[in-house]
């Protein structure tokens, strides 16, 4: 038992290869310095795997872990991380997923599991009350995320046994596979294609109901009920919980965050408001679905009863990234069909962002004439015609014609074609989220400077921080979203910080309780001392260490960067004719890093103050 509360106090360790199972106590000097989540990953990572490792051999290391606060009735606390070295991008491989899943290992007695070494034969784990045991799936293989976890349910005997598991895309070794849980993704950076190298089907857990165990209880109570409150009266948690992350669409439209026609279309869409949210209450979504302790519920159900996109009964209602994946970047206004769009990704089990963008470079290099009807299976991708996405999206499962081709990846795309890098919406090799840098020039940093994980729109949310969120306790201001100078290199790196502490925590970054109300939680669920600049510590910690492990994995400098197509200038919205300077923000973030621009190394005496310096 962990002497830190919040913990379970034990990992499942699982060597796939020799097929042994064992535990291992919870390190505690790293838990209290890096609390949990994709921190405690990281640091546990950092000295298993190097440049050498190859990300779909037995040498990698998969890793589900919780968060101290995961089972409480903290909001939005109920998520898990799950972690390696990405296939994809070579560098740090983290993603984390809602539902249900992370509180059931809790209850199971883990805090997480550390998948080890590769499995001859299709295989899953179950995990029971203080126990697994590996067992055979061959019978699963070949089948999809959707039909999987009803199996296994049914064999469990219980429907509140949680499944994780991945689908023929992970088995195929998709570099941008998913591993899926109760229908919600941990999406990004080809977890599931781990997951697959390891011939590993999927994970069941079943635990017992056990009281969460707080090192204050009656304090932990009180800053539970403020965080509740801010939550609650929060104008974007009751957006999103009344219509979704869709809520934004007519929005972004018209300011010209929303990305289009393959980042290349400025003005407002007129297509936006038939896949707005607004239009899915109206003909699709049905109900909320929310992850444990939620108060929020921003998932939510769609059915399409009639036509040829009708649906086998309630499906996953598609969310913002998927709506203009499958929308707005191939100019599809058929919101019916983004919905079977998203039912095909969900259950192949592959991550909605990078597929549609692959698929919208396809869209963009037809239209353009750099690519033939023959060169990708006689299909022709015009805009507007959702048909041959598609295709597209079960070839890329089942790696079938040009769709082995496109489950590697925009950059391979590029490569097979002669295409040039600035004309492929990726950094780091992946896929860069459709919130349009030209809209908040935050978002360039987010996309550019690879910490953790490459192009991300959550592990630093200015889109959102810009909009109002109340982080200024933490250093965080609302500025003019078009600057590009040194405030918003701070800004963003601020940003950076904080959301690497919600990795670890881990919280829904649509949760945003003032920061010291965090502190409170830390302080009264775990027992550790924490305020303001205690919470500053861990966010830069945090961050910084999956930075140094990008650094062993061969990154430098050079490597942050943005293709032009998405800094161009385009016409139509509030954000016409304008672009951020990169290179001079860049200049500004590395300044403030105190990192050194041609090496992209620390300062010794910033490694020592975060507790580094023996790294």
């Amino acid at each position: 038992m962990s002497t830190l509360k919040g913990f379970t106090g034990k990992l499942l360790i699982v060597n796939l290869t020799n097929q042994e199972i064992s535990e291992e106590l919870l390190n505690e000097e790293i838990a209290k310095d890096f609390l949990g989540g994709s921190g405690y990953c990281c640091r546990y990572l950092y000295d298993h795997i190097d440049k050498k490792t190859n990300p779909l051999s037995p040498d990698n290391i998969l890793m589900f872990m919780t968060g101290p606060f995961c089972g409480s009735t903290i909001p939005t606390s109920g998520r898990f991380v799950v972690c390696a070295k990405s296939p994809y991008t070579g560098i740090w491989g983290e993603s984390n997923c809602g539902g249900y899943f992370g509180p059931e290992l809790k209850k199971a007695g883990y805090d997480g599991i550390i998948i080890k070494g590769a499995s001859e034969k299709p295989i899953y784990l179950e995990v029971k009350e203080n126990e697994a045991k590996i067992k055979d799936a061959s019978s699963l293989w070949g089948k999809g995320i959707l039909e999987t976890s009803k199996i296994l349910k049914e064999q469990s005997g219980s429907n509140l046994t949680r499944i994780a598991c991945i689908g023929q895309a992970g088995e195929n070794l998709i570099k941008f596979a998913i591993i899926a849980s109760e229908e919600k993704a941990a999406g990004r950076t080809g977890m599931g294609a781990v997951m697959g190298s390891k011939k590993l089907k999927a994970i069941s857990v079943r635990g017992k109901k056990r009281q969460y165990e707080a090192a204050d209880s009656k304090n932990f109570k009180q800053s539970v009920q403020k965080a509740l409150t801010e939550v609650n009266q929060s104008f974007t948690s009751k957006m999103y919980g009344d219509i979704g992350t869709s809520a934004g669409i007519d929005l972004w439209n018209s300011t010209g965050e929303m990305s289009k026609k393959y980042w290349t279309y400025g003005d407002e869409w007129e297509g936006a408001y038939n896949i707005s949210g607004m239009t899915a209450l109206e003909k699709t979504v049905t109900r909320k679905y929310p992850c444990f302790s939620c108060p929020i519920g921003c998932a939510k159900k769609a059915i399409v009863k009639t036509g040829e996109y009708k649906t086998e009964g309630e499906v996953e209602a598609p969310e913002y990234q998927t709506l203009a994946g499958f929308g707005s970047m191939i100019l599809n206004d058929n919101i019916e069909s983004i919905v079977k769009a998203n039912e095909l990704c969900n259950d192949y089990g592959i991550d909605t962002i990078s597929c549609s963008s692959i698929i919208a470079l396809i869209y963009y290099l037809y239209d353009s004439g750099k690519l033939k009807s023959e060169q990708i299976d006689g299909l022709s991708p015009k805009w507007g015609d959702i048909k041959p996405a598609l295709e597209m999206i079960e070839k890329i499962s089942i790696r079938e014609g040009i769709g082995d081709l496109l489950a590697e990846g925009s950059d391979e795309i590029g490569k097979e074609f002669n295409i040039p890098q600035d004309e492929i919406a990726t950094v780091y090799g992946m896929e860069v989220p459709y919130h349009d840098l030209r809209s908040n020039f935050g978002m360039a940093i987010a996309y550019a400077i690879a910490a953790p994980r490459g192009p991300c729109h959550n592990s630093c949310d200015m889109c959102t921080i810009l909009l109002g969120t109340p982080l200024e306790e933490f250093g965080i201001e609302t500025i003019d979203k078009f600057k590009d100078d040194s405030e918003m290199a701070i800004m963003s790196a601020r940003a950076q910080d904080y959301r690497a502490l919600y990795s670890s925590l881990i919280m829904c970054v649509f949760a945003n309780p003032l920061p010291s109300i965090i502190a409170e939680l830390v302080q009264t669920a775990i027992g550790l001392k924490c305020d303001i600049e205690r919470l500053k510590i861990y966010g830069e910690r945090i961050f910084m260490i999956k930075r140094m492990f990008n650094l062993k994995m061969g990154i430098s400098p050079k490597d942050d960067r943005l293709p032009k197509i998405l800094l161009n200038p385009l016409e139509g919205t509030e954000c016409a004719g304008k672009s951020p300077d990169f290179e001079q923000l860049k200049m500004e973030y590395y300044k403030y890093r105190q990192w050194d621009i041609e090496t992209g190394k620390f300062k010794q005496e910033d490694l020592k103050r975060l507790g580094l310096g023996d790294l």
